[in-house]
């Protein structure tokens, strides 16, 4: 059986990712490992037999650059417009960096570890392999990896236990704004009292509320945009909760006839966006009540529902719910594509011209002193590009974001390689020392590394005014470390958690590689 496996490396790599699936659906307590059961499945299979680690350095660099891709792809957007509020956050983890790399040396010291090994340690604790790379050319020899080989797991495991707690009980901050996900939007009818125009009502002006229906003199149709309302008028208000009622206070009182339940003149529906054409641009741009004489109300972005806002820009997959006279319902299903195929389908050329730009930028050295040189690599290169080219959305015929659905499976299939073929590629070398001596005092020192780190950085996200969803991710960026990300993610439906692994993912990369050459030097 292991002849066979070691022939076909394909072969092991789908049982590998079809047993830590299911390793990662079992419950430890109040814990489930997700993706990173690919992770410790690979282990254990590699400690069987040394050829079934070989030969997998294009499927783990494949798997971890799709991953890190799309997550930048989704992340972008966010990371910048929050960029300012996170700085804090990012000066704070380069601080709590240095601070762990001190306790390296100073733990490595006691425990008596070779400061080749402690330095694959704290690769290891911190799960970065260009750090490791780094490390193993500094040192000369693969004394690195099998620090890092053994403390890989121990960070892993570590971090997925405080981020469950993390998320547990979370704490809410007033620097960092509720997400989209959590804010909820509702719709009530409400009667006018008083003549007012649109741009006086609260919140119609800074995208807070929309209005779709009007009912006037026994007429029902759309608002318009410089609508003058008149006293006896009927609108439907939507938004959140909070700034709907504030909407409702200024205009008069609700009523109890809904008027989106009359669906005979003015309807609504939710259309797909498949047109290439139309995805990078803000519902503004497109025009909808010029055009068809409707509004667009809400924006369903995989599990989030979006208040549709002039400067809301649309992306492939979005569910748009346009509230039109019936008669325009073709014109509007033609200008979306609402095309369930079409829109289920990858776009190659953009996808293939972003994973390029990535891993080019990835392969650009830096020279550093001692003879080191300084890369991104594969795990960071493309989520720079990505969370670029998620922020600037198209360039031209280009559009750069992916379907949600589309984004969410290559990064699930990504996750799964990257963390299998890792496994596999250390099994051997975790399987010789994970129970001698000197393996115990490895991830005793994994372990210290892990917690102080963890422990430090939410310390100091809570006190910068960090929510814990961001914080979440951020420490997964932090420690470097996609099974993180994913299994945050699988608790809880929150955009800052993209985002903080974003901010930080990147940053560490480039901290580490230089600290982990200041801890094999001592």
């Amino acid at each position: 059986m292991l002849d066979v496996l070691a022939s076909s490396p394909l072969l092991t790599m789908m049982i590998v990712v079809a047993l830590g699936t299911l390793l990662g659906a079992v419950p430890f307590g109040p814990v489930r490992f997700g993706a990173a059961g690919a992770l410790f499945v690979g282990l254990a299979v590699g400690a069987l037999d040394p050829r079934l680690g070989e030969g997998l350095g294009l499927m783990q660099t494949l798997g971890l650059a799709l991953f890190v891709y799309t997550v930048g792809l989704a992340a972008g957007s966010g990371f910048f417009r929050d960029l300012r509020r996170q700085l804090p956050l990012m000066g704070g983890a380069v601080v709590v960096l240095v601070v762990v790399a001190v306790v390296a040396i100073v733990v490595g010291g006691l425990l008596g570890l070779a400061p080749a090994l402690g330095s694959g340690a704290f690769a290891g604790a911190l799960t970065s392999t260009p750090a490791l790379a780094a490390a193993t050319a500094l040192a000369g020899n693969d004394e690195p990896a099998v620090g890092y080989s053994l403390a890989y797991p121990v960070g892993v495991v570590v971090t997925i236990l405080l981020v469950a707690a993390v998320l547990a009980r979370p704490w809410r901050t007033h620097k960092d704004p509720d997400p989209a996900a959590g804010v909820g939007l509702v719709d009530i009818s409400v009667e006018v009292e008083r003549p007012t125009r649109m741009r006086d009502i609260p919140g119609f002006g800074d995208n807070r509320v929309r209005l779709s229906y009007l009912a006037r003199a026994g007429e029902t149709r759309v608002v318009a945009p410089d609508e003058e309302l008149r006293a006896g008028d009927r609108v439907v208000v939507v938004g959140p909760a909070e700034a709907v009622a504030a909407a409702r206070d200024y205009l008069g009182h609700r009523v109890s006839q809904h008027l989106a339940d009359d669906r005979s003149t003015v309807h609504f529906r939710r259309f797909l966006l498949s047109d290439s054409r139309v995805a990078g641009r803000a519902v503004g741009d497109l025009d909808v009540p010029g055009r068809f004489h409707g509004v667009v109300t809400r924006v369903r972005r995989g599990d989030l529902d979006l208040l549709a806002s002039d400067d809301l820009v649309l992306e492939l997959g979005d569910r748009v719910r346009v509230v039109a006279p019936r008669q325009e319902f073709p014109g509007i299903s033609a200008l979306f594509g609402d095309s369930e195929r079409k829109v289920s389908e990858v776009d190659a050329l953009s996808l293939g011209i972003g994973l390029a730009l990535g891993l080019l930028v990835g392969l650009v050295s830096i020279p550093l002193p001692g003879g080191i040189t300084f890369a991104l690599g594969s795990a960071a290169g493309p989520l720079v590009v990505g969370m670029v080219l998620g922020r600037l959305e198209r360039t031209g015929p280009l559009v750069w974001g992916l379907p949600s659905s589309a984004n969410l499976t290559l990064r699930q299939l990504g996750l799964l390689l990257f963390l299998g073929a890792t496994g596999l590629a250390s099994g051997q070398a975790f399987a010789a020392q994970a129970f001698t001596g000197l393996g115990l005092r490895v991830v005793a020192v994994a372990a210290v590394l892990s917690v102080v780190g963890a422990v430090l950085f939410l310390v100091l996200a809570r006190a910068v005014g960090t929510s814990a969803p961001r914080a979440a991710g951020g420490l997964a960026g932090f420690v470097g470390q996609p099974a993180i990300l994913a299994y945050a993610n699988s608790r809880t439906v929150d955009e800052r958690i993209d985002a903080g692994y974003a901010a930080l993912f990147a940053l560490g990369i480039i901290v580490k590689i230089l600290l982990v050459q200041v801890i094999g030097s001592v």
